[in-house]
């Protein structure tokens, strides 16, 4: 007896040039992925295997067979994991981190590193199977996505916690996503930011960022060992319901020396494995069906201010005629501690009917838990383009998805703040500007303000202006001291922000200024400011 997971093919790696390349090894592993009916984690002889299961060594991709077998290449520091496919799941930590992979590194990991990396793993065992377990999975869902939790602390965490896990604790979300910079260098940290996280109660999967890296490794290859010993690949990919998830390491470390004790530096990229990974996975694919795929450096540079030229993907092209096969796609980054949203088409080598959309997500942590403290001793953390710290829920419906950008303890419809003069004399109503912060506001958006309900409404304009309340803050705020040396960011032209002028001759008296936006999925928000002529 076996089962059949969803429409799996077989393909063969593709090139052979890499730093983790293993087509080439002649040691092959072999292993049966199995339906885990008494989930005691062991492939029992009254268990079955589950054919079509896409197995991987990071770059080639095969298919378990009608038995749930499989074989596949592996070299001296090769993870192999399984996709986890539609209607399946994996096992998981008791704090909630999924378990889909096999480490065979010999060796472990090199000596030297500051925080621990994987111990020797030892032969090759003569069988790695992956256990499965049966799970509905409706082709309706959510999903929590983090930007950057980044502590630097048990401190940090402990106002992640208070500030936006707890309001998540008994979701019905399927799972969250973490898209890098879990924590700011202290690896050891990782631990007991997934037993905080662990709380919300879902499976948590993670994208490694330029936070996470053991900064002590003379290179990329092994920059990410700590990372490996607690999640495992740093490159993967899942499926859900009717949605494929490739989770990308888009940081590449240029290593330490030895000799210095200041870190090396990084860049955004894709290594040849990881495309061809993204490659032979979606040939595996159906063409209709949804990708998403989660990194941490954005694809391209924003517009309208200056980040160093290595926040950006240089390989994006390749990326997009990979992707161009399956016009039904999304990407996700974070690292800019800022929230916009980019479009790519044909002359970035997208080639579709519609642009491919990226969105550069809010980080949890704002701007790296910094700013006065509220009542509760927390920080505002607001971000330079002055939305707040927050998360996001994506709802995912067949081939199709939305986002809905929720701020850190804020009521859901807290989507945008209106920044107008308390007061203002009835000769110069005419001449005042009105500013609307939407906080995930993109180019598709539209923004609307009327100035009580007698009056029509009038387009707002976008506008790259820096928002005023985070100009009062930085200027408040830099005045104290962090203890690491860290403050707030200068404030940008935010990419969110929209203007207007009030109507002119308004009566003396105290108004309502209603502000509706309308966001590039259809979903509606208004906010209201009083405000006062004389």
């Amino acid at each position: 007896m076996k089962h059949r997971a969803r429409g799996f093919l077989l393909l063969a790696g593709l090139g052979l040039a890499g730093a983790v390349s293993v087509s080439s090894a002649a040691t092959q592993a072999t292993g049966i992925v199995f339906d885990d009916a008494n989930e005691n984690g062991r492939f029992d002889r009254d268990e079955v295997g589950i054919a079509g299961v896409a197995v991987s060594n990071g770059r080639d991709v095969v298919r378990a067979d009608d038995h749930g077998r499989y074989r596949i290449a592996v070299g001296d520091d090769t993870i192999l994991f399984v996709v986890k496919p539609t209607g399946w799941a994996t096992p998981v930590s008791e704090d909630g981190i999924p378990r889909f992979h096999y480490i065979h590194k010999p060796k472990g990991s090199p000596p030297g590193l500051a925080y621990p990396g994987v111990a020797p793993t030892g032969p090759l065992p003569d069988s790695i199977d992956f256990p499965l377990r049966r799970r509905f999975e409706p082709s309706r869902f959510d999903v929590i996505l983090f930007g950057d939790t980044q502590p630097r602390s048990r401190e940090e965490i402990d106002l992640l916690g208070h500030d936006i896990i707890e309001d998540l604790i008994g979701t019905d979300a399927a799972f969250g996503i973490t898209l890098g910079d879990v924590v700011h260098d202290d690896l050891s940290l990782f631990e007991p930011l997934n037993r905080a996280v662990g709380r919300i109660g879902v499976p948590w999967y993670n994208v490694h960022g330029n936070h996470d890296m053991n900064y002590r490794s003379e290179s990329d290859a092994h920059s990410d060992e700590t990372w490996e010993r607690v999640y495992g690949p740093a490159t993967y990919a899942f499926e859900y319901g009717p949605v494929h998830f490739i989770l990308l390491d888009d940081v590449i470390y240029n290593g330490a020396n030895p000799a210095d004790t200041l870190p090396g530096s990084y860049a955004g990229g894709l290594r040849e494995d990881q495309l061809d990974f993204v490659r032979n996975y979606l040939a595996l694919v159906p063409r209709d069906d949804l990708v998403v795929l989660a990194m941490h450096i954005p694809l391209a540079r924003p517009d309208g201010f200056e980040v160093p030229s290595g926040y950006q993907v240089p390989q994006r092209r390749q990326l997009f005629e990979i992707l161009s096969g399956h016009p039904h796609n999304f990407s996700l980054s974070a690292h800019m501690h800022v929230q916009y949203h980019q479009f790519f088409g044909a002359a970035d080598g997208y080639q579709a009917s519609s642009p491919h959309h990226h969105l550069v997500h809010a980080t949890a942590a704002g701007s790296w838990w910094l700013g006065a403290l509220d009542e509760v001793g927390i920080p505002h953390a607001t971000m330079r383009c002055g939305a707040p710290n927050g998360y996001s829920i994506l709802s995912f419906d067949g081939n199709q998805y939305s986002v809905r950008f929720r701020a850190a303890r804020r009521a859901a419809n807290h989507q945008m703040h209106i920044i107008a003069p308390n007061v203002v004399a009835q000769a110069k109503t005419a001449k005042t500007e009105v500013l609307v912060n939407v906080f995930a506001g993109s180019k598709f958006s539209t923004v609307e303000m009327r100035v009580g309900k007698a009056r029509r409404w009038r387009r707002l304009e976008p506008a790259a202006r820096e928002d005023p309340h985070y100009v009062a803050s930085y200027a408040r705020d830099t005045a104290a001291a962090d203890p690491d040396g860290i403050q707030l960011l200068p404030p940008i032209p935010s990419p969110h922000i929209w203007v207007a002028k009030l109507p002119g001759r308004l009566p003396r008296q105290t108004h309502v200024i209603e502000v509706r936006t309308t966001d590039m999925f259809g979903q509606r928000f208004s906010a209201h400011r009083l405000i006062r002529v004389e």
